[in-house]
């Protein structure tokens, strides 16, 4: 996968050279541009904002610099395929994020982040690139950030420890929370008992059957407790 970020702050991505997501690029299974918008001005100040037009508090990103920037990593040819990229831009005005979405990105082969800042983005930005192509606004949640970069890593968390290879286990994937709709179900390790906290004996017993559904169990009932509206149908009958 080629993963390509247009920012102010490049620098915000350095942690993409540690852990999973560090070894998977090391590895070849993702290839990272990381471009500062900044770039793509042309006055003495490297500008990129200026005030909204019909009045009105902050600053909005100037479209000039976008289109600059977009269009030179657009015409670059680096998706490696005749697929054309998608391209993602964290907004709260956008659609929710969640682990459905980040297994549909998992499967393109070229993405695109544009990481705004102040009080947002030219609107003819997002206008002119989906008429050439796709282009999605997307929410962490309903809460407001002070730029995309923050919303950006999670994404590529959530999306680049999908692409085969990068998870050591893939079967560690499939009971996740939210894989199956339910929240996951509680972790336990060595010692049995710490603190006299024991773990429960099932976990303990060598019956897997037993074992996955306790598993189940817990899945539901934490998922009724903490998230009830994640909850199918077919169990809400004892919600």
């Amino acid at each position: 996968m080629r993963i390509d970020i247009v920012t102010i702050f490049p620098e915000f991505f350095d942690v993409l050279d540690i852990s999973l997501l560090g070894k998977a690029r090391a590895n070849g299974l993702i290839e990272l541009g990381v471009h500062n918008l900044r770039d793509f001005t042309h006055d003495r100040h490297n500008t990129v904002d200026d005030t909204p037009a019909g009045g009105g508090a902050g600053m909005v990103m100037k479209p000039e610099p976008w289109g600059e920037a977009l269009d030179s990593i657009l015409d670059s040819g680096t998706s490696g395929s005749d697929a054309d990229p998608i391209i993602i831009f964290p907004s709260p005005a956008g659609v929710r994020f969640d682990q459905k979405m980040a297994r549909e990105l998992a499967d393109e082969q070229h993405i695109v982040f544009g990481c705004g800042r102040y009080e947002g983005i030219d609107q003819r930005v997002f206008d002119e690139y989906a008429e050439r192509g796709r282009v999605r606004l997307v929410s962490l949640g309903d809460y407001v950030l002070n730029g995309g970069e923050v919303a950006v890593m999670a994404m590529i968390e959530a999306v680049g420890r999908l692409i085969p290879g990068v998870v050591g286990n893939p079967e560690s994937l499939v009971e996740e929370s939210h894989e199956d709709g339910l929240l996951e179900y509680p972790s336990y390790t060595k010692p049995a008992v710490w603190r006299e906290r024991e773990v429960p004996p099932v976990l303990r017993s060598g019956d897997h059957g037993a074992i996955a559904r306790w598993r189940h169990e817990q899945q539901v009932e934490r998922t009724r407790r903490v998230r009830p509206d994640l909850l199918p149908p077919e169990l809400q009958h004892d919600a």
